[in-house]
Order: C-alpha cells, then sequence, then structure tokens
C-alpha cells in the first residue's frame, strides 16, 4: 500500500513538471506569432513612407572643428590672508592686565600702546633703586673728595664709585621692565581681536595672543596643494583665485610655492600675492585656486559630452561627410589628453576642418544617413 502512494506521488510530480514545460512551450509560440505579426507591420509601413526603398535620413546638427588653445587647471581652496597677520603678547614675562586702550576695528601704528600690565611692584623697586642711588652717590662724593685729598684708602674709594654705578645699572633695567610692562602694535593696521580682558594674565608663554593686528593693505591667497602635484607647480605660473562669497575672480600669478612637504597631511604651502583692488578682503575668507598646469596654445578640444564610450573600440564621435552625394554619419576613434572645465583635448583621431556632429549623435551608426 505504501509503494502505491510513493509511485502516484511521482507519477503527480513528474505531470505537474510536465505541465509547467507545456506551459513554456506554449508561451513561447505566442510570442513567435505576435513577433512575426508586428515584423510584418513594421515592414509595410516602411514600404508605405519609403517606397523607393530609401532610407530617410535623421537630423543632426554640427560644429566645425578649429584648433585653439586649451588650458588645464588644478584647483584647491584656500584662504585669504594678510601679508602681515601676528598675534601680540607681552615682551616680558607677562603680567595682569589693568588697563586695554583699544577696541576690535581700531586701526593702529607701529609702537601704539594697545594695553598696560600690572607694575606695582616694580615701581616700588624703582623707588627703593632711587634712594639707594641717592646714598649711594653721597658716599660715593664724600669718598671722592677724600681721595682727591689724598685721603683714606682706594679700595674704599673704589667700593663707593661701584655700589653708585650698580644702582644706576639697577634703575636702568627696572625702567627697561616698567616700559615692557605694557603691550604695544609691532605693525600698523587693524585689531581684529582681543582674547585678554581686564584682570586676566597676559604672558608671552601663553598659546592665545593678547591681541590680533592684521594688515591688509597687502593681501594674499594661501592653499596646500596635495604632494602629487609638486612636480606640475612652480614659482610664477599663472593662476585664476576665485572668491565665491563675492563671486570675484582675480588672475595673478604664484609668488611662493614651498620646497617643504608637511608629513602630516603630505601637502605643500602655496602663496598668490594679490594685486591692489577695491575689494574688501577679510582674514580666512574662502578662495579658491585654479592653477594652471598644462596649456597648449594650439589643438582641437571639444566638449565631453560629445564623446562616446565602446567596450570594444574605446572612445569615439561621429562626423558629417558627403559620400556619393549622401551626407553620412561616420564613427571616428579618438586618443584623449585631459579634460578641464567640461572640454577634453584630443590627440588623434579628428583633423581642423572636420565636422563634428553635436546634436542628433547618441542614436547614430557608421554609415547611417543624415541631414542638417
Amino acid at each position: 500500500m505504501k509503494k502505491i502512494f510513493i509511485i502516484s506521488g511521482i507519477i503527480l510530480f513528474l505531470a505537474a513538471c510536465g505541465g509547467k514545460e507545456g506551459d513554456k512551450k506554449a508561451r513561447l509560440e505566442q510570442l513567435r506569432k505576435e513577433h512575426d505579426k508586428i515584423t510584418t507591420e513594421i515592414t509595410l509601413l516602411e514600404k508605405e513612407i519609403n517606397p523607393d526603398g530609401t532610407v530617410a535620413a535623421t537630423k543632426v546638427n554640427f560644429d566645425i572643428l578649429a584648433k585653439k588653445p586649451f588650458e588645464h587647471y588644478i584647483e584647491v581652496q584656500g584662504r585669504i590672508d594678510g601679508n602681515e597677520n601676528i598675534g601680540v603678547s607681552p615682551r616680558n614675562q607677562g603680567g595682569v592686565v589693568t588697563k586695554i586702550l583699544v577696541r576690535e576695528g581700531d586701526n593702529v601704528t607701529a609702537g601704539q600702546v594697545l594695553a598696560e600690565l600690572d607694575a606695582d611692584v616694580l615701581k616700588q623697586q624703582l623707588n627703593d633703586l632711587r634712594n639707594k642711588l641717592a646714598f649711594a652717590t653721597d658716599i660715593y662724593n664724600r669718598q671722592k673728595t677724600l681721595w682727591d685729598q689724598k685721603i683714606g684708602s682706594e679700595v674704599q674709594y673704589l667700593k663707593a664709585k661701584n655700589d653708585m654705578e650698580s644702582a644706576q645699572n639697577g634703575i636702568a633695567t627696572l625702567n627697561d621692565q616698567i616700559k615692557m610692562s605694557v603691550i604695544t602694535s609691532p605693525i600698523y593696521g587693524t585689531v581684529e581681536d582681543i582674547p585678554i580682558k581686564v584682570g586676566q594674565m597676559a604672558s608671552s608663554a601663553s598659546p592665545t595672543p593678547a591681541f590680533r593686528i592684521v594688515n591688509f593693505s597687502k593681501a594674499k591667497a594661501m592653499a596646500d596643494v596635495g604632494e602629487a602635484y609638486s612636480s606640475k607647480i612652480n614659482t610664477g605660473d599663472q593662476v585664476k583665485v576665485f572668491m565665491p562669497d563675492l563671486n570675484k575672480e582675480l588672475n595673478e600669478r604664484i609668488t611662493f610655492a614651498s620646497k617643504f612637504i608637511n608629513p602630516t597631511n603630505r601637502t605643500f604651502l602655496v602663496e598668490v600675492a594679490l594685486s591692489p583692488t577695491n575689494v574688501v578682503f577679510r582674514a580666512n575668507m574662502i578662495a579658491v585656486l585654479r592653477i594652471r598646469d598644462y596649456v597648449n596654445p594650439s589643438t582641437i578640444s571639444i566638449p565631453q559630452n560629445y564623446i562616446q564610450n565602446s567596450r570594444d573600440e574605446g572612445l569615439f564621435v561621429f562626423i558629417a561627410t558627403e559620400e556619393n552625394g549622401k551626407k553620412i554619419a561616420r564613427k571616428k576613434i579618438i586618443t584623449v589628453n585631459v579634460t578641464f572645465n567640461g572640454l577634453t583635448e584630443v590627440t588623434g583621431g579628428l583633423s581642423e576642418g572636420d565636422k563634428i556632429i553635436t546634436a542628433g549623435y547618441k542614436d547614430l551608426y557608421n554609415g547611417q544617413v543624415i541631414d542638417f
């Protein structure tokens, strides 16, 4: 009984498989009939449209190729900075800020006092030294008078003179220290930042300067360029400095290309001195440097979107030719060099005067009849 059930199951399974296979064959036969019907309709329509058997021409547009200059640029993002952009800190060990004499945005001159530091201790020491100097000077004058009269010892005279001179030197040193208890601007410029506040300690050892002074009478653009371009970029190369926030572009030349590669990010510094202009620059403003690294004064270049790619043949374009009185599209295999701003330099496959097809080229095939 068990064998009967097993055999019945096998028979049902084979029948089901056979049924599926039969459905597939029936569907295939149906599709073939539909294909034949559609092909017949297409043939009839073609004969009605072109009773003489001619092929309809495809409409295209073309441009005549001519040689012209081609330039390639490297684009890197950089920043604008003043030619003099410095942080100012106390010249001595520092002290507590007692007075700030300028505000952010003020124009300052070289040597102008920006802030005063607490110098009360130094001033007290100065008063003490002045008293000592007065006493030492009186003793010296007395000893000198006695020495001139050949009275007393030379040692007493020299000691009195030494004490007086030591007090004088101490006063001079303290005066210099008191002078350094103020913070002065070393350059002409504008006060851009004042991180320090009255009552805080200002020190030359602090990582944050007390003031930031910027002189934008001479501005520059700076950028860190990848090591891969180190052999292509040199001082004097042409560069376009574009400031997107101002929608302004300046044509300049590189004034400095560093020979030092930063080991941290593998870049080198490029600087561009900006010509005088009415543009209002600001420190750290974004600047895009477009550095020219290649130029060909006379070559063929075409828009990149005209170029198509074939797995078997490589890159190609279509040009318009006239053959036996007909306008024909011909495929041209090309070799290219570099692309910039949507244009590609073509180094082989095209000649000056060729009619490159610029519209309708996507659906063309080699030898197709065209019209324009």
